[in-house]
C-alpha cells in the first residue's frame, strides 16, 4: 500500500514525487515512456520562478552543468525597433533555461528515485481501481505486459493534457477557451542566439533560443484561423513567416542545419477541478494554457510544491486532506488566473491596439519599465498592477 501513486513522470510528476518522498511518504512513480524522451510540445522554456525552484530543490547545478546557456537577456523586436531588457529575478534568480526535455525529465524523474520514490517506467495504467467511489489505486501493465494493480491513499494524475485520471473521475472544468493559436518549431546547428528572440506581427510570432548542445530552437506561432493551412506545407510556410517577421535570424535558419523533426500544434485551455475522493491533478492534467508564454513548466513546478504541501497536510493528519486540497485549488487558481487570462489573449495575436501601440513606444528609453514588461512573460511582475491604467498611463505620459 502506497501513501500516493503519481501517474505521469514529467515536469509536474517527478517534483511531486520527489518532494513527497522526501518528507518520508511512500510513493509509487508510473509513466508510459522510459527515460531520457522527448516530449513533442514543449519548447521548455523555465522562467525565473522555476529556475529558482529547481535552486530550492537542489537541481540546478545539474542544468547548469547539461551545456544548456542561460538566457539573460530579452529583445521583443517589432521590426522598426526593438525592447532590449531583462525581467526582475525570481529569489535571486535572474537567469532563465531551456534544458531539453530529454535533459530536463531526466534530472527530475532521477531526483524522485534518490528521494526514495519507486520508479515504474513503460508502464501503462488502463484504469483507476475504486471502492465506493473513493479512488484507491490503478490498474495497468508493464514493459512485459504483465498486469498489476497497485493500491495507495491518493492517486494523483499527473498525466499531462489528455489525463487518464482526469477522464477517470470526470474532474469538472471550468473557465476554458478553445485552441488560439497553433504553431510548429524545430532545431538548428549552425545558428547562434545571445538570449530569448521574441518577434511580433499581425497574427503571427516568432521566437528563437538557445537550448542544449549549442542547437537554437526557433519556432513561429500563427492565429488559429491561419494554422491549418500552415500544416499542408510547414517548412515553407515557417521560412516565408521567419522571413517576414525577423530577416536576420531567417538568414541564420537558412544558412543552418534543421537538426530535428517539426513539432508543434494546438491547444485547448482550461481549469479542472483538482482533486476528489482519493484522487487529485497536478500541472497540465489541472490547469493548461496555451505555449505562447512558455509558462507550462515554471507554473508545473509551483503547482507541484503547493499540491504538496497540501497533501502533507492532509495525510499527517494536521486537517482534514478535503479542505487542504480546496485551499490548493484557490491558491493555485489567486495566482494561475493573471497569467492564463494574459496568455489567452495573446495567443490571438491580434494586431496591438493604439494604446498598445503608445505603451511600447513609451517603453524605448525606459529601461526599468522595459524590464518590468519582460517580467509579464517571466511571471515576475504582477500583470494586474501592470497593465492598471494609473500604471499604463505613468509610463506614456513619462515619455
Amino acid at each position: 500500500m502506497y501513501d500516493a501513486i503519481v501517474v505521469g513522470a514529467r515536469c509536474a510528476g517527478s517534483p511531486t514525487a520527489m518532494l513527497l518522498a522526501r518528507k518520508g511518504y511512500r510513493v509509487l512513480l508510473v509513466d508510459k515512456a522510459t527515460f531520457p524522451s522527448d516530449m513533442t510540445m514543449s519548447t521548455h522554456w523555465v522562467h525565473q520562478p522555476g529556475i529558482a525552484a529547481l535552486k530550492r530543490w537542489g537541481l540546478l547545478e545539474k542544468v547548469r552543468a547539461s551545456n544548456c546557456p542561460p538566457l539573460l537577456t530579452y529583445r521583443f523586436d517589432f521590426g522598426g525597433f526593438a525592447l532590449i531588457g531583462a525581467p526582475p529575478s525570481a529569489d535571486g534568480v535572474a537567469e532563465s533555461y531551456s534544458p531539453r526535455r530529454t535533459v530536463l525529465d531526466k534530472i527530475l524523474v532521477d531526483a524522485a528515485v534518490e528521494a526514495g520514490a519507486e520508479l515504474r517506467e513503460g508502464f501503462v495504467v488502463d484504469a483507476l481501481a475504486a471502492d465506493d467511489g473513493h479512488v484507491s489505486g490503478i490498474r495497468g501493465r508493464d514493459k512485459s505486459g504483465a498486469k498489476d494493480d497497485p493500491r495507495a491513499r491518493l492517486v494523483i494524475g499527473a498525466d499531462v493534457l489528455h489525463s487518464l485520471v482526469a477522464r477517470a473521475v470526470k474532474a469538472p472544468e471550468y473557465n476554458a477557451k478553445p485552441e488560439l493559436m497553433g504553431g510548429y518549431f524545430s532545431y538548428w546547428s549552425g545558428v547562434r542566439l545571445d538570449g530569448v528572440h521574441l518577434c511580433p506581427g499581425d497574427y503571427r510570432f516568432a521566437f528563437g533560443w538557445m537550448t542544449n548542445d549549442d542547437l537554437a530552437l526557433v519556432g513561429v506561432n500563427w492565429a488559429i484561423k491561419d494554422f491549418h493551412e500552415v500544416r499542408h506545407g510547414i517548412e515553407g510556410n515557417f521560412l516565408r513567416e521567419l522571413s517576414r517577421l525577423t530577416p536576420l535570424l531567417a538568414e541564420q535558419v537558412r544558412a543552418g542545419k534543421r537538426e530535428a523533426k517539426w513539432l508543434g500544434g494546438t491547444v485547448r485551455n482550461f481549469f479542472r477541478k483538482p482533486y476528489g475522493p482519493g484522487w487529485a491533478l497536478v500541472g497540465d492534467a489541472g490547469y493548461k494554457k496555451d505555449p505562447c508564454t512558455a509558462a507550462g513548466i515554471t507554473d508545473a513546478f509551483r503547482d507541484a510544491e503547493s499540491l504538496v504541501q497540501a497533501i502533507d497536510e492532509g495525510l499527517s493528519g494536521r486537517r482534514s486532506l478535503e479542505e487542504a486540497l480546496a485551499d490548493h485549488q484557490r491558491r493555485r487558481d489567486e495566482i494561475a488566473m493573471p497569467i492564463y487570462e494574459f496568455t489567452c489573449e495573446q495567443a490571438k495575436y491580434e494586431p496591438p491596439s493604439l494604446e498598445m501601440q503608445r505603451l511600447f513606444h513609451a517603453l524605448r528609453g525606459n529601461q526599468e519599465d522595459t524590464n518590468r514588461f519582460f517580467g509579464l512573460i517571466a511571471q515576475t511582475t504582477s500583470i494586474p498592477e501592470f497593465f492598471a491604467p494609473q500604471n499604463i498611463q505613468r509610463i506614456i505620459t513619462s515619455a
